[in-house]
């Protein structure tokens, strides 16, 4: 059985619960994903299933032939997920959210908002300097660097590009799913920006 489904990120809204309360939640458009192809651990070692999401008028021919090989439409984006390995999948099936339902736990991921060139007080939340007048050193890093080498180490925490890497975030919970939309309500905060393609998964 698949426990992985591809989406797209949508935006955020409110909610309310049958006691009133309100709950913020962000409204994802998972699948339906298709199954391009089958890994098996005879062949290949493990179990995985390829999968395609979203609609493309054209594809690379590459990947064009890999879905025409095995008869499914092209799609925008072709991913392998993991099964459970009695899978009783088949290549050309069609996966929908109804695979989730309210309460569960899932793990999301994505790749989290780009912040270009950032220095080290908003990269990794350093203390700055004094903030006095004429101390000239407010957000500059200071001192971090190697003791004894004419060098710095790698992994010192230092000004660079911010954010646009892989993030998965666990312990969310789904709040609604509507199968004929095709939506998954989610509490928690999913990475990444609007529009941005993630993979949800169950939890256990």
């Amino acid at each position: 059985m698949l426990k992985s489904i591809m989406g797209k990120k949508i935006g955020m809204t409110q909610v309310f619960t049958e006691a009133g309360t309100v709950v913020p939640v962000t409204v994802v458009e998972a699948g339906p994903v298709t199954v391009a192809r089958l890994r098996s651990p005879e062949k290949d070692g493990y179990s995985a299933a390829q999968v395609g999401f979203g609609e493309v008028k054209h594809q690379t021919k590459p990947v064009a032939g890999q879905f025409a090989k095995v008869g499914v439409a092209p799609k925008r984006y072709l991913r392998e997920l993991k099964v459970d390995g009695n899978s009783d999948l088949d290549v050309g099936q069609e996966i929908k959210v109804d695979i989730f339902k309210s309460g569960d736990k899932i793990s999301v991921t994505g790749t989290s908002k780009g912040k270009g060139f950032a220095g080290a007080v908003k990269r990794y939340h350093f203390r700055g300097g004094p903030q006095t007048h004429g101390s000239m050193v407010h957000r500059k890093p200071q001192s971090g660097g190697a003791t004894d080498a004419a060098r710095t180490f790698k992994g010192v925490k230092r000004p660079g590009r911010m954010g646009g890497e892989t993030v998965t975030v666990r312990g969310l919970t789904v709040v609604r799913v509507d199968p004929e939309k095709n939506l998954m309500l989610i509490k928690g905060a999913v990475p990444g920006a609007n529009g941005g393609l993630i993979t949800v998964s169950k939890m256990g």
